[in-house]
C-alpha cells in the first residue's frame, strides 16, 4: 500500500479524465493520497475531490508565488474550511525565489500567517521551499514551527539542511527527482533521511519520474519513487511502502482503520 502525500488532483491537467486517474493509481497500489489546494481555484475542488474518496485527503493553503493576491478574507476562509473532517493539513505554505510574481516580504508575510494560522489550529504544515532553504528555515525558527511540524515538500536542497528540518519536527518527502538520472542530490537525501521521517509523492502533474519524465505525472507513479528510494538504500520496495505510508498515517493523524 502506498500514500501518495502531494498531489494536485485538482489542477487543469487532470479535468478530463481525473477519475480515471485515481483508479489507475488504486491500481498501482497507491490507496492514500492529500490532494493540495493552494489559492481561491484549487482549494474548492481539493474539498470536493476528498469528499467524494474514502481515502484521498485534502491540505489548504496559500501558495507563496501567489502571496500578493492573498486578502484577509482568504486567511479567514483557509481557517473555516480547516475544521473540515478531511483536511489532514495546512499548505502549500512557504517561498519560492524563483518567480518574482510576489515580492519576497510578501511572501514573507504571508508564511508566516500561515504558521500563525497552523499553530492557532495545532495542524501540520506542508512547506513549498524553491531557492529559498535558509530563509524557511529561518523563519520556521523564529516562528517555532516545530510546535506543530509538518512536512518539507518535494524536498530540493542538499543533506546539509536536512538535520535542521528534522529538529523542527519537519518529515522529508522525495518525488520525481530522486529517479532523474542525473540528480545526486535527491539520491543523497534519499539515503541520509531517517526511516521514521521519511515519506513519498509525487507533486503530479509536475515531475514525473523516470522513465515518464518529461510527460504529465500521475499519483500511480509514486510507486516509481518508491522503487528507486529502496534501490538506493539496498532494502525490499514492500518494506519501503509500508514504512512511507505508516509515516503518512502519523504526520496527517489519519487511522486507516478507522475509514
Amino acid at each position: 500500500m502506498l500514500f501518495d502525500t502531494h498531489v494536485h488532483l485538482n489542477a487543469r491537467q487532470f479535468f478530463e479524465d481525473r477519475e480515471e486517474t485515481i483508479q489507475r493509481a488504486k491500481a498501482a497500489g497507491v490507496d492514500y493520497m492529500v490532494v493540495v489546494g493552494f489559492d481561491r481555484e484549487t482549494i474548492p475542488l481539493a474539498l470536493e475531490i476528498a469528499e467524494q474518496h474514502d481515502t484521498i485527503y485534502a491540505a489548504v493553503g496559500w501558495h507563496p508565488v501567489d502571496a500578493i493576491d492573498m486578502t484577509g478574507e482568504d486567511l479567514s476562509w483557509i481557517e473555516e474550511l480547516s475544521a473540515h473532517p478531511k483536511v489532514v493539513a495546512l499548505g502549500e505554505m512557504g517561498l519560492d525565489y524563483h518567480w518574482d510574481k510576489s515580492p519576497k516580504d510578501v511572501q514573507k508575510d504571508v508564511f508566516r500567517k500561515q504558521i500563525h494560522l497552523a499553530k492557532k489550529l495545532k495542524m501540520p504544515i506542508i512547506i513549498h521551499n524553491r531557492e529559498a532553504t535558509e530563509d524557511i528555515i529561518q523563519i520556521l525558527q523564529e516562528e517555532d514551527a516545530a510546535e506543530v511540524g509538518g512536512i518539507m515538500h518535494c524536498y530540493n536542497d542538499s543533506v546539509e539542511y536536512v538535520q535542521a528540518c528534522l529538529d523542527m519536527n519537519f518529515d522529508i518527502s522525495l518525488g520525481g527527482p530522486v529517479t532523474f538520472k542525473n540528480a545526486t542530490m535527491p539520491k543523497d537525501v534519499a539515503k541520509a533521511v531517517p526511516l521514521d521521517r521519511l515519506l513519498i509523492e509525487t507533486d503530479a502533474p509536475f515531475l514525473a519520474p523516470h522513465p515518464n519524465r518529461g510527460k504529465r505525472n500521475e499519483p500511480a507513479y509514486v510507486a516509481l519513487v518508491a522503487e528507486k528510494i529502496a534501490e538506493l538504500r539496498q532494502m525490499d520496495v514492500a518494506e519501503i511502502e509500508k514504512i512511507t505510508t505508516e509515516n503518512a498515517f502519523k504526520r496527517f493523524n489519519i487511522s486507516p482503520e478507522n475509514e
